[in-house]
């Protein structure tokens, strides 16, 4: 089992190998986090790791408010995620490396990341400013078939988006020039469809790249089924991954 040990970045929402994140860094938790990777050589990755947060706040309250007028804010690394953080979050999550780390006059960053690989979560220790993990790398395993679900998926995808589209009364850009390599394909259509993040998660830690396939094949095909009776959606980019507003 190949271990390793990284700065943990709790979200809520699902990072997948291959997409980008967009992060607006401003707790003191987190810029001391990327104050520690700037460190990093610049012939060097600076990743940390990103996992969905299950049950907890992606910002930690910092005044009062309701229902108790009288709370104090939480401060630390663990604010936010309850006495044993590592209970507070999903299992699987993906390493990001972070290819800009640009901080602002006012101490806060703008962070842009790509997602690499994905990793169990192991433990984590909350001792200094940030939480920091201790992970498991997982393989991405092809499965049987995967090549001919990726075309599956494709068809699906393309027929969600012209649903989608239409629904919202607006365009999109012809999906002629999406990849088709069967995992690239599994991870873009992932992050594309408008899914929760439970659901997202599901397929984040498909135990292979065609149990993945075989998952969204049957999730586009539900979701342009109920498009299709819709006569309108909320507007929902699909191609562009969410500003964590952290």
């Amino acid at each position: 089992m190949t271990t390793v040990r990284l700065p943990l970045f709790p979200l809520n929402s699902v990072l997948f190998p291959g997409l980008v994140l967009p992060l607006n860094v401003f707790e003191e938790r987190y810029r001391a986090m990327m104050r520690e990777l700037l460190k990093t050589g610049d012939d060097e990755p600076r990743r940390f790791a990103v996992v969905a947060i299950r049950d907890g706040r992606e910002v930690a309250p910092t005044a009062p408010g309701l229902p108790d007028q009288t709370a104090l804010p939480e401060r630390g690394p663990t604010a936010g995620f309850g006495p044993d953080p590592v209970q507070a979050f999903h299992r699987v999550g993906c390493i990001a490396d972070a290819a800009t780390i640009r901080e602002r006059e006012d101490g806060s960053f703008e962070v842009l990341a790509t997602g690499t690989a994905r990793v169990r979560l192991l433990s984590v220790d909350a001792s200094g400013p940030y939480l920091v993990a201790e992970l498991e790398e997982l393989p991405e395993d092809s499965g049987d078939g995967a090549g001919a679900l990726a075309e599956g998926v494709l068809r699906a995808f393309r027929n969600y988006q012209k649903r989608l589209a239409g629904a919202r009364e607006r365009s999109l850009t012809s999906g002629a020039d999406l990849p088709d390599e069967p995992s690239v394909v599994s991870y873009l259509v992932a992050a594309a469809a408008v899914l929760d993040i439970p659901a997202k998660q599901r397929l984040l830690q498909a135990p292979d790249t065609a149990t993945r396939l075989a998952e969204e094949l049957k999730l586009l095909r539900a979701e342009t089924a109920v498009i299709r009776h819709l006569p309108s959606l909320p507007a929902v980019d699909l191609t562009r991954a969410p500003t964590s507003p952290n």
